[in-house]
């Protein structure tokens, strides 16, 4: 049976840092850089991409849809 493993990537100019994507993400994959992009936020990052499922409720809940989610079956 095939695996789903996900990964998301984060537009880090777009995002603002309001950190909603860190709660509702149920893999705690989600964490906020210590880097800031050109506006001076810090930016969403993937801290531990090997547990995304690719469940897209961080894209879901992005008010600047600065979040896009991707979904990959691997064979187990």
């Amino acid at each position: 049976m095939a695996k789903v493993k996900g990964a998301i990537v984060v537009d880090t100019e777009k995002c603002k840092g309001c950190e909603v994507c860190i709660p509702v993400c149920p893999e705690d994959v989600i964490a906020m850089s210590k880097e800031v992009n050109h506006k001076g936020y810090h930016y969403a990052y993937m801290k531990n991409p090997e547990a995304c499922t690719g469940c897209t409720n961080c894209g879901i809940v992005c008010p600047d849809r600065a979040i896009s989610v991707y979904r990959v079956k691997v064979s187990a």
